[in-house]
């Protein structure tokens, strides 16, 4: 059962201090016990990450790292469920805020972002190609949601942590009974409007590799309850995935306006086949390199998998949440990217030497596939997130949760 952990005293921590982390001989099949473990994990990490941070040590860790995180500063990133109603109205209320607000991308370079949380959409379009199925992709991500919280939290007031989206607990209670797509005022919205007689979806298809078939979700149209029921989604679609093997398109140009609703296709049936708990437990105990790590993560076209990253994505479904380009235009993708983030930090907690510092803890080119081929990601390169916001950071500053500009743990 999942313990109740507050921030902890400093005699706990310092308790705690020799723990390390044990992840399961065997990852188990069944997932109530497998989301047992993954828990079990997760609390071990935060103890093992606050701790860290009352030792002497990591204040030359810091040093070194440039970083300043500490104690005080930390932020404690919980999944949304476990969140009070308070909570979670303040960080709804925060993403409206930015959704309210002028953007900063000058309308010659993004005509259709009209506002703060398109900024984000539009830095997250134009640089696809470039941190997916790439060598960055964790490293660019992280930085993204990070910059992404600190927007919220220093131009539109909120005062609490990113929260994440535990896939594993959807898979076993459906997504339209969790706190996230239920509909309710403390929901980010839930299912679209029901359309009938949806085909499946098809994906892959366009690059001559067998075509990965995916059933239709419950929805499909635009959502009907909550709390963005009458967002508009101004940005796109640049390659949205549609029933029956089509994809999207605007035709006036991916970073032309096209104001349109918020759509939702919720499939449990994807996220119980590839964002399971036990599916969640193998990506961080499994792979031995970063290169295994990523490919289980993203999958292999052609191969039947999507991991657990497309698994969120395509579970939540709609549009923007199944174009690859624009799903950060759905508010629910930084709680899905928290999550990608969660599990990388799991994983690189097993081995901090090797998965949190130096050229093997990165794997990958510059390009997504290498196609055009290109040269290797290095930890020297830098992610730069244009008018979302930040400075550009290199790689190795982004390696630790703690270091560098970064100051969070998952709990």
């Amino acid at each position: 059962m999942r313990l109740n952990l507050p921030f902890l005293a400093l005699a706990a921590l310092q308790a705690a201090s020799a723990m390390a982390l044990d992840p399961p001989a065997e990852v188990p099949n069944d997932p109530a016990e497998a989301l047992q473990e993954l828990e079990a994990l997760g609390e071990a990490a935060y103890l093992e990450v606050t701790a860290e941070l009352e030792e002497p040590a990591s204040k030359r860790l810091r040093k070194r790292t440039g970083g300043s995180c500490t104690l005080s500063k930390l932020r404690v990133r919980r999944e949304w469920g476990s969140l009070t109603s308070s909570q979670k109205t303040a960080y709804i209320n925060a993403v409206k805020c930015l959704q309210s607000k002028s953007a900063l991308t000058p309308s010659e370079l993004a005509p259709g972002a009209k506002t703060r949380f398109d900024d984000f959409v539009a830095t997250h379009i134009n640089q696809t190609l470039h941190i997916h199925y790439t060598g960055n992709f964790h490293a660019w991500h992280r930085y993204y949601v990070w910059i992404y919280e600190t927007a919220l939290r220093t131009e539109c007031g909120y005062t609490g942590a990113q929260p994440y989206w535990d896939w594993a607990k959807t898979a076993i209670t459906g997504l339209a009974n969790s706190p996230i797509f239920d509909g309710s005022a403390t929901s980010f919205s839930g299912d679209g409007a029901f359309i009938p007689d949806k085909p499946n979806l098809e994906l892959g298809g366009g690059l001559g590799l067998p075509p990965l078939v995916l059933p239709p979700g419950s929805g499909g149209g635009c959502v009907t309850s909550g709390p963005f029921v009458d967002m508009v989604v101004n940005l796109g679609p640049v390659s949205l995935d549609l029933p029956g093997g089509l994809v999207g398109v605007n035709p006036d140009g991916p970073l032309a306006w096209n104001p349109r609703c918020l759509k939702r296709d919720l499939t449990d049936a994807i996220n119980q086949r590839f964002a399971n708990a036990t599916s969640v437990l193998k990506n961080i105990v499994l792979p031995s390199t970063a290169e295994v790590f990523n490919t289980m993560m993203e999958g292999v076209p052609g191969s039947g998998e999507m991991g657990v990253h497309g698994g969120g994505h395509y579970a939540m479904g709609g549009d923007p949440g199944r174009d690859v380009f624009v799903s950060p235009g759905d508010p629910v993708f930084y709680l899905h990217h928290a999550a990608v983030d969660r599990v990388w930090w799991l994983w690189q907690l097993l081995s901090p030497s090797t998965r949190m510092q130096g050229a093997s803890s990165v794997a990958g080119t510059r390009t997504m596939m290498n196609m055009p081929p290109s040269d290797p990601t290095t930890i020297e390169d830098y992610v730069d997130l244009g008018f979302a916001g930040g400075v550009p950071t290199k790689i190795k500053d982004l390696l630790k949760t703690t270091g560098g500009p970064l100051c969070y743990v998952y709990l």
